[in-house]
C-alpha cells in the first residue's frame, strides 16, 4: 500500500469544509453524502451544514447534487435547531422517492424526523435533463464537453448575474449590455466577475484545483489610452493569492501578467477583431494561450497539493479601468487542454456544416444556434 492518493484530473477536487477549531464546530461540515441513481445519472447527493452567525442561531442545511465534474446548489432543506443539537442526519433515495432523517437531542431526550424532498427531487430530476442536453448540444459542434464545468454565453443576464448554462456557477455582472453570445463592456466600471472556489461565510464547494482550463473569445473595440485587461484570474489561497492575465496595449501589442510580473510580447491586435484567449493551469505551472499559440508561462508557488482556496476570474473594470471589449462563449473546464484540442476549439465548424463555406465558427454558430465557439471571453483584472 503507498502512502500518497493522486486525484483523478478531470473530477471535482473536493467538497469545502471549515478547518474546526474545536470537534464540536459542525460549520460547513458535511455529512449525509449518498451516491443515487437518478434519471440513468449516476449522481452524489450530499448535506452541507450553513454557517449562521451568532449564539444559539439555526444552521440551514444545505442540499447540493454532483456528478464528479459539476456541483448543483439545491437549496436549503432543513435547520439545525438553535437549541437542539443534531445527532446525525441521513439522506435516503429509494423507489424514486429522496427524504432527509434527522436525529436531534437537546440532553433530555432525542428525536427523529423524516421529511419527504419531492420538490428538491423535481428541481434535481431537471438540472440534470439539462445537463444532458447542454453535452448533447456543444458535442454537436465538436466542442469536448469531458471536464466541462460551466459555460456563460447566451443564457440571460438580467439583475447583475450572467447566468451558467448548467446553472452551476453564475457570474456577477457590472454595467454591461447583453449581446449575442456575451457581454459588451463599455463603461469605464462595466466588468464580470466569475468566483469558482470563494470562501463564503454560508456554503461552498470546490469546483477547479491544480488543473483547469478557461477559454474565452473577445473583440476590443478600440484602442485604449492605457494597458488594459482582456482576461485575469486570482487562485491560491486566501493568505497568498496569485494575479495573472492578458493585457492588451495602447499601442496594440499583448502582454502578459504572471506572479505580478508584465511582459509585453510580439504580436498586434486589431480592433473589431475576434480572438481567442486561454488560461491554463497544470500542476503548479500556469499557460496563456492567445488563437491557440502558447503567450507565455510561469510557475506558481502553490503551497500544498491540496484544492484551491480561491479561484476567481474577472473580465473588464475589476482593479483596472474597462476600456471597451465584446466578450462571449467563455467555457471553464476541470483539466488542461491539449495543443489538439485547443485548435480544434478555434478552427471546428458545427458537424452539420462542414464543406459549406469557410466561415468561422462564431458565423456558423450565428446561424444555428447560439454558444457555438468554444473561445471564452475574458479580460484580465490586477486584483
Amino acid at each position: 500500500m503507498g502512502t500518497t492518493w493522486t486525484g483523478t484530473i478531470g473530477t471535482l477536487s473536493g467538497v469545502w469544509v471549515n478547518s474546526r477549531s474545536f470537534f464540536w464546530d459542525l460549520s460547513l461540515h458535511v455529512d449525509a453524502l449518498i451516491t443515487a441513481t437518478i434519471g440513468k445519472k449516476k449522481v452524489m447527493l450530499y448535506i452541507q451544514r450553513g454557517n449562521s452567525s451568532g449564539k444559539n442561531k439555526a444552521n440551514p442545511l444545505y442540499l447540493w447534487v454532483t456528478d464528479n465534474n459539476r456541483s448543483f446548489y439545491v437549496g436549503p432543506v432543513g435547520m439545525d435547531n438553535a437549541g437542539e443539537k443534531e445527532l446525525a442526519s441521513t439522506l435516503l433515495y429509494s423507489d424514486g422517492n429522496l427524504h432527509l432523517l434527522q436525529r436531534r437531542g437537546n440532553g433530555e431526550g432525542s428525536v427523529i424526523s423524516l421529511s419527504r424532498l419531492t420538490e428538491e427531487l423535481k428541481e434535481i430530476k431537471s438540472v440534470l435533463s439539462t445537463w444532458a442536453q447542454k453535452d448533447v448540444f456543444f458535442s454537436r459542434f465538436s466542442i469536448p464537453t469531458a471536464g466541462l464545468v460551466a459555460v456563460l454565453s447566451n443564457a440571460s443576464a438580467n439583475n447583475g448575474t450572467w447566468i451558467d448554462e448548467y446553472l452551476c456557477l453564475n457570474a456577477t455582472v457590472t454595467n454591461a449590455r447583453k449581446v449575442e453570445d456575451g457581454l459588451q463592456l463599455t463603461e469605464p466600471n462595466s466588468g464580470v466577475i466569475w468566483p469558482v472556489n470563494i470562501p463564503d461565510d454560508n456554503v461552498r464547494h470546490i469546483s477547479l484545483s491544480h488543473n483547469f482550463t478557461l477559454v474565452a473569445s473577445v473583440t476590443i473595440e478600440k484602442a485604449p489610452s492605457e494597458d488594459a485587461p482582456l482576461l485575469g484570474a486570482m487562485l491560491g489561497d486566501t493568505n497568498s493569492p496569485h494575479t495573472m492575465g492578458i493585457l492588451y496595449t495602447a499601442d496594440r501589442k499583448w502582454m502578459t501578467v504572471l506572479k505580478d510580473k508584465k511582459t509585453t510580447k510580439s504580436g498586434t491586435w486589431e480592433a473589431g477583431k475576434e480572438y481567442q484567449v486561454a488560461l491554463m493551469l497544470q500542476g503548479n505551472k500556469i499557460f496563456v494561450y492567445f488563437d491557440g499559440k502558447l503567450l507565455g508561462e510561469e510557475e506558481l508557488p502553490l503551497k500544498s497539493e491540496r484544492p484551491l482556496e480561491l479561484v476567481s476570474f474577472c473580465f473588464g473594470a475589476c482593479g483596472i479601468q474597462n476600456f471597451p471589449v465584446t466578450v462571449a462563449n467563455v467555457f471553464l473546464y476541470n483539466r488542461p487542454l491539449n495543443s489538439t484540442e485547443m485548435t480544434a476549439i478555434k478552427d471546428r465548424k458545427p458537424e452539420d456544416k462542414k464543406g459549406s463555406g469557410d466561415g468561422s465558427m462564431r458565423e456558423s454558430m450565428s446561424r444555428v444556434l447560439p454558444l457555438l465557439l468554444l473561445g471564452m471571453w475574458g479580460i484580465a483584472a490586477l486584483y
